[in-house]
């Protein structure tokens, strides 16, 4: 593989980290409008041709008006109205579109120039394959919204969110690795690499609650920091049986997971920052730079998520928390990366 071919494969993955975490955005600004409901059909090919006429708009409005969500919320919205939460989820379905065409036509060119070796053409493969399960899990999501119910299910959302999460680390550690696949390291640093192993799977267990904050709009009670008004743990935090679901079902519960998860990010950050910076350990340049960029990520994510709950969830900071969450996720991968291909230095 040539350098010009390696840095097309990078720009080629990294355009698709790129798009996913736009989609992240307009899906997030798409939720907290509550846009999500108002398209009621999936058509892949020709749902990404919008109304063009009065006469189509009033089509998709009358669709819209027999649903659960405009028969039990929304009785009375204007055509306005509509327009304004049609376009958002309009937008999130062509951007995921987008995606798919943004990989399909290079991978196309890179196979018919033969610049695709065994393992990219595998990577390219299985990123297709992520990206259409995320097309039929985002509608599987809506579909539970379009019942009696007019809310999607949280459990849905969040199988949603966390699977673009995974897509875009793997764009993401992709990018890294094209010229680097016959460099493989064992990783090193061993206790280094179990505390950020503790890490990792604190932060995917956050990711995870916090779709589970969103969509059962937990954010909007108990708007104060560090205590949820008088209490630690408020007394209506085990109120369901059997006791288990409360920490997925019971919207007081899932808000003091969300917080507990977070504020145990810090405390790992803490031992992280020992680990890689003033003990013994003799870590390259690079990696301590990373561990840098990845911890003040955090600490800006850990006070927006203060300032979103206690300012009851703005739009604009909402979705910010939930973009800053994919930027410290990404730099949570480049860590695991160059730890991975770092050379061990002895103490």
């Amino acid at each position: 593989m040539t350098p010009k071919t390696e840095k097309q494969l990078r720009i080629w993955y990294l355009s698709g980290a790129f798009l996913v975490f736009i989609i992240l955005i307009v899906g997030g600004i798409t939720r907290l409008t509550q846009s999500g409901l108002s398209i009621t059909e999936w058509n892949p090919v020709m749902g990404v041709i919008p109304p063009l006429s009065e006469a189509d708009w009033m089509s998709e409005f009358d669709k819209y008006r027999e649903s659960p969500e405009y028969l039990q919320l929304n009785r009375g919205m204007s055509l306005e109205d509509f327009k304004f939460i049609y376009f958002w989820e309009y937008l999130h379905r062509v951007f995921a579109r987008l995606i798919g065409i943004v990989f399909i036509v290079p991978f196309v060119w890179f196979w018919a120039k033969g610049k695709l070796d065994a393992v990219n053409k595998k990577r390219a493969f299985m990123l297709f394959g992520l990206g259409f399960l995320q097309g039929f899990l985002g509608w599987f999501m809506v579909m539970s919204g379009l019942n009696d119910v007019p809310y999607v299910s949280p459990y849905r959302l969040g199988m949603h969110l966390m699977l673009a999460f995974v897509i875009f680390g793997f764009c993401v550690w992709f990018a890294l690795d094209v010229r680097k696949l016959n460099k493989r390291r064992i990783f090193g640093h061993g206790s280094l690499s179990k505390w950020l192993a503790g890490f990792s799977v604190v932060l995917w267990l956050q990711i995870f609650w916090g779709a589970l904050v969103a969509g059962q709009n937990a954010g909007y009670i108990y708007n104060t920091f560090p205590k949820m008004q008088d209490y630690w743990i408020p007394p209506e935090s085990f109120q369901l049986q059997p006791v288990f679901i409360n920490f997925f079902e019971n919207i007081v519960m899932v808000q003091f997971v969300h917080r507990f998860l977070g504020t145990l990010l810090l405390v790992i950050a803490g031992v992280l920052i020992w680990k890689t910076w003033f003990s013994k350990l003799q870590l390259s340049v690079k990696l301590k730079r990373w561990m840098g960029i990845m911890l003040s990520l955090l600490a800006v994510q850990y006070l927006t998520g203060v300032f979103t709950l206690l300012w009851r969830v703005p739009i604009w900071m909402g979705v910010w928390h939930q973009a800053w969450s994919m930027l410290l996720f990404g730099a949570l991968i480049v860590f695991w990366f160059y730890l991975r291909t770092d050379r061990k230095i002895p103490a």
